[in-house]
């Protein structure tokens, strides 16, 4: 299986972090894992049916789909006829692009789009790229208020941040925070910055262990014992600390 990443135009790379595509030319299936990212994914599929188990959903030839946030590392399987390509919206980016009631009704699931909401196929397939940032161009806009300022110091914190905290610093209430979150990302402000956090350890584990303790890095990311930190390891991403 072939995973490449592609960045958008700089106009676009403040709402959308990669463009991607996934190819497979072994004739034994392959083992696709998603990890929780707090991310929205437009998906196309240019190859043969792909089956999306978690979402109790077949991916036809031809047709667009949302993939919402996930709370769980998901697992899929791969064939010798899987293409897709997509766009990974970065967190609270997706209404940027497009009106939905709430992408809260689109979490761990899929749901297949109308044509005119995705690129034609056909470019798609002939040049990725250049088929995305044409058409996401001329779909940007600027919402009154944006949520991407409070998802910006979240990362800041690297996730150990409490929603108190983060309603009091962006003057808003944890009411109106809630809303905002399940609105625009389809997360809670918490599972939001526990993901984040997650992913901070992750790195710091797959840079520094066994040279730090994963005691240590516990305690840094904010986790009340090492135990814990596991348990949300192996929550998002169905591994120990270890085998990262």
């Amino acid at each position: 299986m072939k995973f490449q990443e592609i960045k958008p135009h700089s106009h676009l790379a403040p709402f959308i972090d990669a463009y991607w595509e996934i190819t497979c030319s072994e004739e034994a299936p392959s083992v696709l894992k998603v990890m929780p990212d707090g991310c929205i994914d437009i998906m196309i599929n240019l190859g043969a049916e792909f089956r999306a188990e978690y979402a109790n959903l077949t991916l036809r030839n031809g047709k667009g789909y949302l993939g919402g946030a996930i709370k769980y590392f998901q697992e899929a399987i791969t064939s010798q006829e899987t293409h897709l390509a997509g766009i990974r919206f970065k967190p609270a980016a997706f209404s940027h692009f497009y009106n939905f009631s709430s992408l809260h009704e689109t979490t761990d699931h899929i749901l297949e789009l109308a044509a005119d909401l995705i690129p034609e196929p056909g470019s798609v397939l002939k040049n990725a790229r250049a088929a995305f940032d044409a058409f996401f161009h001329k779909k940007l806009r600027l919402p009154g208020r944006s949520l991407l300022p409070v998802i910006q110091t979240v990362r800041e914190c690297r996730g150990n941040i409490s929603v108190c905290k983060l309603a009091e610093q962006h003057c808003t209430t944890v009411k109106q925070l809630q809303r905002s979150f399940q609105y625009h990302v389809g997360l809670s402000p918490k599972e939001f910055t526990n993901i984040v956090r997650y992913r901070s350890a992750q790195q710091l584990i797959q840079a520094r262990h066994p040279v730090k303790k994963l005691s240590e890095i516990a305690f840094e990311c904010g986790y009340a014992d090492q135990a814990h930190l596991s348990r949300e390891i192996r929550k998002y991403t169905g591994l120990t600390p270890t085998a990262l």
